[in-house]
This record gives structure tokens, C-alpha cells and sequence, in this order.
């Protein structure tokens, strides 16, 4: 099976490269476009296989950013990086931002509202060829956080991942262009997050392909940054799941730690 031209017999890894300056672990880090490119760079040297570049925050309460602003920060970067050869991934809500990124060289949509927020992006998704991944969230970054309640969080996401298949699949995205994501941490508690893991096979299930972002979400410590065992665990017992694409801030050492699995 394929994804965006990339062979799913292996797990593959996603780097992130956030432009923004209020990133949940990593905000301002990459911000200049200069620092962005040497950092997707980086990863890619690291071993990841896809670059995903956002340039809107989309933790809890962040607030919104114009697509003008969004694409001023990100294009610079997917076009340098596209040029290097990455396969590369637009992490944005707004529909002109993801025809303006494929333009420049994005192979793949990532939208945390399944192309729902704004009425263009089915279209836009559908015209330009891309691959998308679909993820599941209530409400907004400005809401999502009172949203989080759910008889079986399992039943929900699922429930939504095929309907939003379906939507897609109408507007003509084939089905073979589409991954699923079960959003953890998006207007989800900790007590959910680990059932849709647990039962991550049955999201699995539904197809076509999952992407699992679990870096720097999960653990004790106050500081994301100090949770890079944890998100390795998780990453390999999300593989285990049926995920094919683990979306991660460390890409070396989630590279080394699913080589290592047993």
C-alpha cells in the first residue's frame, strides 16, 4: 500500500516543523523561515520520511491566525524543502493555504478539522491532487477543551472518521489519497487518549491508513520536551495498533526506538 508516493510497508515517520511562536512544546523554535528549513532539513537527515510544516498553533487556546500570515510563514519553507526532495505536509485549516502550499511543493493536506472548517478545503483537496489526513476533533483550539465528553470515545471517533471518508470520497479525494487520524489530545482527556490507543486496531480497521500523533503529549513532567521515553513507547505500541505514520518532534530517537522494538 501506498500514501503521497511513499510505500506503507514500513512504519513512516513525520517530522514537524512548526512556524509559529506559540507551538504547545516547540513554539518560536523554528519561527525565522531560515531556522524552519535547516530544522526540516535536520530531520530528514534524521530519517524522517515526511516533513509536515504548520504555521498556525493548534493547541488548547491558541488563537487563530489569518491565512495570509499562515502562508507567509510556511511557503518559504515547503518550497526550499520541497526543492531538497522532502515529501512534504501542510498542517493548516485554510483552504487557500493548502492549494498555496501544494503550488509550492506539499504533497500531502493535513487538516486537524478533516476539511471541515472552511467550506473550500474538499474542493481545493480534491482539484489539487494531494493526499489528506483526516483528523478527528470537537469544537476548535478555542473550545476543544470543555468538549471533551464522550459515552465511547471509540465509537465517536470512528463514527466521524467514516463520515468525513465518505464526504471526501464524494467531492472526489480517492479513498487511497486519505489517512485517518484519531486525534489525541484534541478535546480528548488523558482516560481517552489511552482507549483509543488500546483500541487503536479498531480505528485501524476502518482504513485507509492511520497516522497516530502522540509526540510529547503524554507523561508527568510539566515540560513536553522531557517526555521523549514516553512518546517513544507510545510510538511503538501505536505501530503495534495499526499505525503507519507517527507524526514526532524527535525523529532520531523514534527512529532508533521503533528499530529497536521487538
Amino acid at each position: 500500500m501506498m500514501f503521497a508516493g511513499l510505500d506503507l510497508g514500513r512504519p513512516l515517520i513525520m517530522g514537524i516543523v512548526n512556524v509559529t511562536p506559540d507551538s504547545f512544546s516547540d513554539g518560536g523554535e523554528a519561527f525565522d523561515a531560515a531556522d524552519a528549513i535547516e530544522r526540516g532539513l535536520a530531520l530528514i537527515a534524521d530519517g524522517a520520511d515526511i516533513i509536515d510544516v504548520g504555521g498556525e498553533s493548534t493547541r488548547h487556546g491558541a488563537e487563530p491566525v489569518a491565512p495570509k500570515t499562515e502562508a507567509a510563514r510556511v511557503l518559504p519553507v515547503i518550497t526550499a524543502l520541497a526543492k531538497a526532495g522532502a515529501v512534504v505536509s501542510i498542517d493548516s485549516r485554510h483552504a487557500s493555504v493548502m492549494g498555496e502550499a501544494v503550488q509550492a511543493g506539499a504533497a500531502i493536506i493535513n487538516d486537524v478539522s478533516a476539511l471541515s472548517f472552511d467550506a473550500n478545503a474538499l474542493r481545493v483537496a480534491a482539484d489539487t491532487g494531494a493526499s489528506v489526513i483526516l483528523m478527528h476533533m470537537k469544537g476548535t483550539p478555542q473550545t476543544m477543551a470543555g468538549m471533551a465528553e464522550y459515552d465511547d470515545v471509540v465509537a465517536e471517533v470512528c463514527s466521524y472518521l467514516r463520515m468525513r471518508i465518505d464526504v471526501c470520497i464524494a467531492a472526489g479525494i480517492e479513498r487511497t489519497r486519505i489517512c485517518i487520524d484519531p486525534g489525541f489530545g484534541f478535546a480528548k482527556r488523558m482516560k481517552h487518549n489511552y482507549e483509543l490507543l488500546d483500541r487503536l486496531p479498531e480505528i485501524a480497521a476502518i482504513g485507509p491508513t492511520v497516522c497516530a500523533g502522540l509526540s510529547r503529549k503524554f507523561g508527568k513532567t510539566e515540560n513536553p520536551k522531557e517526555r521523549l521515553d514516553i512518546s517513544i513507547d507510545l510510538a511503538r505500541r501505536a505501530v503495534s495498533g495499526g499505525a503507519r505514520i507517527i507524526r514526532v518532534h524527535d525523529v532520531a530517537a523514534t527512529v532508533a526506538g521503533l528499530a529497536e522494538a521487538p
